[in-house]
């Protein structure tokens, strides 16, 4: 099990973009990420895990269809907002939805694995209208300070593709940024 610090940010390779992150209930760390990235508190970060099951509790209100995007898309480059239940703090998303996601990427699922909970508070790994890092190396000459940077392990160059981001409403779904996934129901 890792342990990770009260005020402790990680930084991590997914399948789309490096990442930032801390623990749901750690605000310190979280107020930490919105600092470092230079980023605007109105824009939410993004739950993610290994698995959809530690992400359940965040979010309620899930339509039917949203579980067959689950089982066809994710682990993978998908974002999916749902309205949000009270254990997803406000200092995460000041709006009364959150996007979750699963990333297909062993060093991030190794890594939520291991820490208390499973999940992850998100955001990519730069500051606000900088590209994201690419690897490794970049991402220690930028962040080492600031951060714990989790060594990959494989050390190769992410595409930099976000995820695609769909809102997931009662009556159908909306493709709020195209992404990595085409979405095909």
């Amino acid at each position: 099990m890792l342990n990770i610090k009260q005020g402790e940010i990680l930084a991590f390779k997914t399948d789309t973009v490096w990442g930032f992150g801390a623990l749901p209930d750690d605000k310190i760390a979280i107020e930490k990420i919105y600092d470092i990235k230079k980023r605007d508190l109105k824009k939410p970060l993004i739950l993610m895990s290994y698995d959809f099951e530690p992400l359940k509790k965040y979010v309620k209100g899930i339509p039917n269809y949203a579980y067959k995007l689950i089982e066809k898309y994710l682990p993978g480059g998908l974002t999916l907002i749902f309205k949000k239940t009270e254990l997803c703090s406000n200092y995460i998303t000041p709006f009364d939805t959150v996007g979750i996601r699963i990333p297909d990427s062993i060093d991030f699922m190794e890594l939520t694995k291991n820490i208390q909970g499973g999940v992850l508070a998100t955001t990519s790994c730069n500051v606000s209208s900088e590209a994201p890092v690419k690897n490794y190396k970049e991402a220690m000459e930028k962040f080492k300070d600031c951060a714990t940077i989790i060594k990959p392990f494989e050390d190769t160059e992410n595409e930099n593709i976000p995820s695609t981001v769909v809102l997931c409403k009662e009556n159908g779904f909306e493709i709020l940024r195209q992404g990595k996934i085409e979405i095909d129901l």
